[in-house]
């Protein structure tokens, strides 16, 4: 592997070999024996893909029923077994040291990994006698569970790094000594027995073997074969030539290039390091053949790869664990998440151009050229091309099943493998795609239009997996395994079918097919392989999960995030965003919102209503989310910047801070969309999504302009802090009217129910509450609580229990709360500091509901002015939205 760079001093260009290297030994593992090692090592990688296959067909039920044995496999000794595989090629795989041999397995891994996955397999074979004693766990049981958390960590440790294995060895020392005088009084705890511990982590489904392993072995593995074996068939290549066609011969077209393309590999992708090493080897040169320094290429690329964590439909596999954890469905999921990604990208791909244009970077030169009127015509063509394409599938489909509902599914299957061969005859006339060398002397642009030809089957796996997902309303394991089915189909007949169509000897046709069914086994092994660290990872995070539902210890999250923000709801988001960014430090992305959303979501969600602002559980997930991937580019641990400073030979530290600074558009949407839903498509017709996602991005353009000092021209200091402004108006009007007009109306309180009555679906209101503090009773402890009320549809008083389930009665006029029956409710954690039995009674004092205001939207005006302003400004000193100086030429074509 290629030395790390030190100080500004820069490496040498490594190898292809390093930098798989790099790859392998955060991704795939690092050791490639050969021999019967080398075997074992690719047969079991190979078994576990068929076997997840096989648990996420219809096959088992369909076996069932014609043999009348029981082939379903239930969620326990699926984990089991999803977890066995991960840890035995977790040890044969990775090597326990960098001195260790990478030719070979040393016995003691063997022994290691025999043992690890047995302890694994023990939850399979013997669940219905662990079932039959919940909480009671014999000698035995503690002995496979204390042998087992000890091999999951050391096998975490050697697929991921010592961060997990760091984090969950202090949750678990928090576990057994929780109750230490060395333990701060805030967090102290009264501390679990082995025998409580082993239960809750490892013999019941509340830790290793959780919500986290169930989604790593249903859907997550899927997608990330799904992935592994798209880039098999050719799919990678043909997404990173598109991209350079695409926007490769535009001001800084080598960066948008890698925005696009790490855009379009993430959406596959679970890995953020694969992604900048895989389009990085490409992109990264050649960004600094136009004169971006190794530094700003290696941030550009950090930046995009990373933000293909955020990218729907995979997100690094958390879009699943939100289904799980939030409790929405997958679509939902995608639909939250969606816009503010899709925006982070625009706003990516305008912030390089700034740069390119402030620099005066020179273009790489394009082989064919088209005035600009012809070329807009081409891109309306086109995507007017793709819309009546999609419309004419999905209506299509509708009218043969409507038509033939008892036929439909062959008739449709022969369409479509109809339409998969008749594309791939259109791609046999062109030659196949090879990944172009960016440090030759010339670089040759590929056409758009050629290069679509060559791969437009590679779109019908995507199309499947969008179909069952979108329209069949399937499980995403379910759509995944259909998109794999068609997946293994074309690896196996796209190269013979382009031989057949080439007119090649029949010797050539046979080679084809060999080498069709050498990429299916490679594409299933790498698929596998891949899962290693992420089986790891969603067991190892377990451990954390199973801490905070033993413990508690996210209420004394809350308490603490609470004690330093003094209750300022913004100084909650920050210090909850600093925690979450320590918190996912060297974690890979599934593990790292594990281990966030475990401890922090809530924490926003609690000390948000306790103080009066009403956070939707999606947006906490989200925000969270945003900062612990950020971890990946932040130093000192960025791993994502390490990888892309080997590749660019600049200095790491130097990637990280300038990937980060890059990167502020992520950093600034996660606070907005806590605030306006409307980001996140809650409560939003498809106008208003249109309206909003219009807006944003005008803003998002705007903030990455002020970030870069760089507008139509450069920019002065006070212009600058106008865009950011701007940026805040058009973004978070709210915060404007806020300032102007109170968002809410005072009503007495002995009239809580009529107001509550009042209040239309939906609406949310405020109650003020006072008492005695149990600390110390002479003191008065004041709190200002937000609810969210449901359905109008009942009166005041049915409402308010239904909505608040707050025990109140009203006596003289004074509303009095007696202590909530409910103690893990979100109102009895926030009121917990109140003494309930003192003298002085706990009660409501004001209740607060919404006013009635001008439009947020008049606050757009004053913004538009401002913007105005600073354009006609800067266009009095020569300035264009596109940039001042002209292109220079660059590299030929």
């Amino acid at each position: 592997m290629a030395k790390k760079p030190n100080g500004a001093q820069a490496q040498s260009q490594p190898s292809n070999d390093d930098l798989q290297d790099l790859v392998a030994a955060t991704d795939t593992g690092a050791r490639n024996p050969t021999g019967n090692a080398g075997f074992v090592i690719t047969a079991v990688a190979l078994c576990w893909s068929l076997f997840q296959l096989y648990i996420a067909s219809p096959l088992p039920f369909m076996l069932s029923s014609l043999s009348g044995l029981s082939l379903v496999l239930n969620d326990a000794q699926t984990r089991a077994i999803h977890l066995a595989f991960g840890l035995f090629l977790a040890y044969m795989a990775f090597p326990a040291l960098s001195s260790s041999p990478r030719d070979r397995i040393p016995p003691l891994d063997w022994i290691l990994g025999i043992v690890a996955a047995g302890c694994a397999l023990y939850i399979f074979v013997f669940y219905r006698d662990l079932a039959q004693r919940p909480g009671l766990p014999i000698t035995q049981d503690l002995v496979v569970a204390g042998i087992g958390m000890v091999l999951l960590l050391e096998g975490t440790r050697r697929a991921l790094g010592p961060p997990l294995v760091i984090v969950a060895l202090v949750f678990l020392a928090y576990v057994f000594f929780g109750s230490s005088p060395l333990v701060p009084d805030i967090i102290r705890w009264g501390g679990a027995s082995f025998s409580r511990a082993m239960d809750q982590m490892w013999l019941s489904p509340n830790g290793v073997f959780g919500v986290a392993l169930g989604v790593s072995s249903a859907f997550v593995f899927l997608f990330v074969l799904f992935g592994s074996m798209l880039d098999r068939a050719g799919a990678g290549n043909f997404f990173i030539k598109l991209a350079f066609a695409l926007l490769g011969h535009l001001r800084g077209g080598p960066a948008k290039a890698a925005v696009l393309a790490s855009m379009m590999t993430g959406l596959i992708s679970g890995s953020s390091i694969a992604n900048v090493v895989t389009t990085g080897t490409f992109t990264i040169p050649l960004m600094k053949r136009v004169g971006f320094t190794p530094e700003r290429a290696g941030s550009v690329e950090v930046a995009s790869s990373v933000n293909g964590q955020i990218m729907p439909p995979v997100m690094g596999a958390a879009a699943f664990l939100m289904v799980e954890y939030v409790g929405i469905s997958y679509l939902q999921v995608i639909k939250h998440a969606f816009l503010p990604a899709v925006i982070s990208y625009i706003a990516l791909l305008y912030l390089v151009h700034l740069e390119a244009v402030k620099n005066d970077m020179p273009v790489l030169e394009k082989r064919q050229t088209h005035p600009a009127t012809i070329a807009l015509l081409r891109i309306g063509i086109t995507v007017a091309s793709i819309v009546i394409l999609a419309g004419a599938i999905y209506y299509g489909i509708t009218l043969v099943r409507y038509v033939l509902p008892e036929v439909s599914a062959p008739v449709l299957i022969i369409g479509m493998l109809a339409v998969y061969v008749g594309l791939v005859w259109f791609a046999a006339r062109e030659p196949d795609l090879e990944l172009d060398d960016p440090e030759a002397p010339v670089v040759q642009l590929p056409i758009a239009t050629e290069v679509l030809r060559t791969g437009l089957h590679y779109l019908l796996p995507l199309v499947v997996l969008v179909w069952f997902l979108m329209i069949e309303r399937s499980s995403p394991g379910l759509s995944a395994f259909y998109a794999v089915l068609l997946l293994i189909f074309i690896i196996l007949t796209q190269k013979p079918l382009k031989a057949v169509f080439r007119g090649l000897q029949s010797d050539k046709q046979r080679a084809a097919v060999v080498e069709g069914f050498q990429d299916l086994i490679a594409g299933l092994i790498a698929g596998a392989r891949n899962m290693i660290g992420i089986a790891c990872a969603t067991a190892a995070a377990g451990i954390i999960v199973g801490t905070v539902t033993l413990t508690g210890i996210g209420q004394v999250m809350a308490e603490f995030v609470e004690f330093l923000s003094g209750g300022n709801i913004f100084l909650i988001l920050v210090f909850t965003a600093a925690i979450s960014l320590v918190l996912g430090m060297g974690l890979p992305t599934t593990a790292n919102y594990i281990v966030v959303s475990s401890l922090m979501a809530p924490v926003i969600v609690q000390l948000g209503a306790a103080n009066g602002v009403l956070i939707p559980l999606i947006a906490a997930h989200m925000f969270v989310f945003y900062f612990g991937i950020m971890a990946d580019v932040t130093p000192p641990v960025g791993l994502a910047s390490f990888a892309a400073a080997a590749v660019s030979g600049g200095d790491p530290l130097k990637t990280g801070f300038t990937a980060f600074f890059y990167s502020l558009r992520t950093v600034l949407l996660p606070f907005i969309f806590v605030f306006n839903t409307d980001l996140l498509l809650i409560d939003v017709s498809w106008l208003g999504a249109i309206w909003v996602f219009t807006l944003a991005t005008v803003a998002m353009l705007i903030f990455a302009a002020a970030t870069q000092g760089f507008f139509m021209v450069k920019s002065r200091l006070w212009e600058s802090a106008a865009l950011l402004l701007v940026t805040f108006m058009l973004l978070r009007p709210g915060f404007f009217l806020d300032l102007v007009q109170s968002p809410y109306d005072q009503v007495e309180p002995q009239n809580l129910f009529e107001a509550v009555e009042a209040e239309p679906s939906g609406a949310d209101v405020r109650l003020v509450i006072s008492g005695p503090s149990f600390d110390n009773p002479d003191q008065m402890l004041t709190r200002t609580m937000a609810f969210g009320l449901g359905e109008a549809d009942a009166s005041g008083e049915e409402r308010f229990e239904r909505s608040i389930g707050l025990p109140v009665r009203i006596e003289n006029g004074t509303v009095i709360l007696d202590e909530p029956l409910d103690m893990n409710s979100l109102a009895a954690k926030a009121l917990s500091n109140l003494d309930f039995y003192a003298e002085e009674p706990v009660q409501i004092t004001a209740i607060e509901v919404s006013a009635e205001r001008m439009p947020r939207e008049m606050f757009y005006i004053p913004a538009v002015l401002l913007l105005a302003l600073v354009m006609f400004v800067q266009r009095l000193r020569g300035g264009t939205l596109a940039g001042n100086p002209r292109p220079r030429k660059a590299v030929a074509a």
